[in-house]
C-alpha cells in the first residue's frame, strides 16, 4: 500500500495531467475546426494548434504510462513509450518553431537576416510543421527498435538474471537511449533558449527606451512589456527545468517504487502545463471561440425556460405551454 505522501502526490499528478489534456484538446479542437473549415487560420495559430494536439498526446502517453505501472502492467509500457517519445521529440521540435514565429514576430532587429526571417516565416510555417513531424518521425525509429528488441528480450528472459546477454543489452540500450534523448531534444531545445532569450533581449531594450521617453509607471504599453518579459522568463525557467527532469528520468536515478517518484512527475510536467494555460488565455481568437462555446452551453442548458411562461412571483398559478 503506498504511503499517504505518496497517494497525494499520485492524485495531483493525475489532476494536473487530466486538466493538461482538458486545455490542449480545447486549444486543438477550436483552431483544427476553424482550420478545416477553409478558415484563414493565422500562422502562429496553426503552430498552436499543432503543438497543443502534440502535448494531449504527451501528457496522454506520460497519464497511461504511469496508470499501468501503478496497476503492475510494467511489461505493456515499452509499447507506449514508443508513442510517448515520438510526441515528447514532436512537442520540442514544435515549441522551438513557435519561439522562433514569436521571436521573429515581435523582436525588432534591424539586422538583414533578421529581416529575411520576418518576411520568409510566415510563407514557410506549413513546411517547417511538415519537416517537425519528419525528423520526429526519424528520430523516434532508432529507440522504437531498440524498445522492441529490449521487450522481447525481457519476455524471453526475466528481469532479474544477471550477467546473461539479455541484461547486457539492456544496459547498453539504456545508455544508447540516453544519448540519443540528447542528441534529439537537445537541437530543439537550444533553439527555443536562443530565441526566448533574444526576444527577451528585445522586449528589454525596447521597454528601457520607452521608460526613458515616457516614465510613467501606469503606462498600459509598459505594462504589457512587463508582463510578457514575467511569462517569457517564467516558461524558459520552467521548460529548461522539463528538459532537465527529462534527462534525469532517462537516467533512471528515481526508481518507481521512491515516494519522491510522482512528485517528480508534477514538477516535470508543470511548466507545460502552465505554458498550455497561458496560450489558451491570452490569444483573442482562443478567447473568443471559448466565450462563444460557453456561450452556446448556457443557452442549451437554459432552453428549458422557453418552453412556458414564467408566471409572476408570488402567483399559484401553473405555467402556460408555449
Amino acid at each position: 500500500m503506498p504511503s499517504l505522501p505518496t497517494l497525494f502526490f499520485m492524485a495531483i499528478f493525475f489532476l494536473e495531467s487530466l486538466v493538461a489534456m482538458l486545455q490542449n484538446s480545447i486549444m486543438a479542437a477550436m483552431l483544427g475546426w476553424e482550420w478545416v473549415q477553409g478558415r484563414a487560420l493565422p500562422k502562429g495559430d496553426m503552430t498552436v494548434a499543432c503543438l497543443a494536439a502534440s502535448r494531449f498526446s504527451l501528457h496522454d502517453m506520460t497519464y497511461m504510462n504511469n496508470f499501468l505501472v501503478i496497476l503492475n502492467f510494467s511489461h505493456r509500457v515499452h509499447y507506449l513509450d514508443i508513442l510517448w517519445d515520438f510526441s515528447n521529440t514532436l512537442t520540442f521540435w514544435l515549441n522551438a518553431l513557435l519561439s522562433v514565429f514569436y521571436y521573429v514576430k515581435i523582436a525588432s532587429f534591424s539586422h538583414p537576416t533578421f529581416l529575411w526571417l520576418r518576411w520568409r516565416i510566415s510563407c514557410s510555417v506549413p513546411r517547417l510543421l511538415l519537416g517537425s513531424l519528419a525528423i520526429s518521425v526519424l528520430t523516434t525509429i532508432p529507440s522504437a527498435t531498440g524498445n522492441i528488441v529490449v521487450t522481447h528480450m525481457e519476455v524471453s528472459q526475466p528481469l532479474h538474471t544477471n550477467g546473461s546477454w539479455a541484461d547486457w543489452v539492456r544496459i547498453l540500450y539504456g545508455n544508447l537511449f540516453l544519448f540519443h534523448e540528447m542528441l534529439a531534444l537537445s537541437p530543439p531545445f537550444l533553439l527555443f533558449l536562443a530565441s526566448t532569450a533574444l526576444l527577451m533581449f528585445s522586449l528589454r531594450r525596447h521597454l528601457c527606451q520607452m521608460r526613458w521617453g515616457r516614465p510613467r509607471p501606469g503606462n498600459p504599453s509598459t505594462q504589457a512589456h512587463t508582463m510578457a518579459l514575467k511569462s517569457l522568463g517564467f516558461f524558459l525557467v520552467f521548460y529548461t527545468s522539463y528538459f532537465l527532469s527529462l534527462l534525469v528520468a532517462v537516467m533512471k536515478f528515481m526508481p518507481l517504487q521512491c515516494h519522491w517518484y510522482f512528485t517528480w512527475q508534477v514538477v516535470t510536467y508543470a511548466g507545460i502545463s502552465l505554458h498550455s494555460t497561458i496560450l489558451l488565455f491570452s490569444s483573442p481568437r482562443l478567447r473568443r471561440a471559448f466565450k462563444n462555446g460557453l456561450q452556446g452551453f448556457e443557452t442549451i442548458g437554459c432552453g428549458g425556460l422557453d418552453r412556458g411562461q414564467v408566471p409572476p412571483e408570488g402567483s399559484d398559478k401553473e405555467p402556460v405551454p408555449g
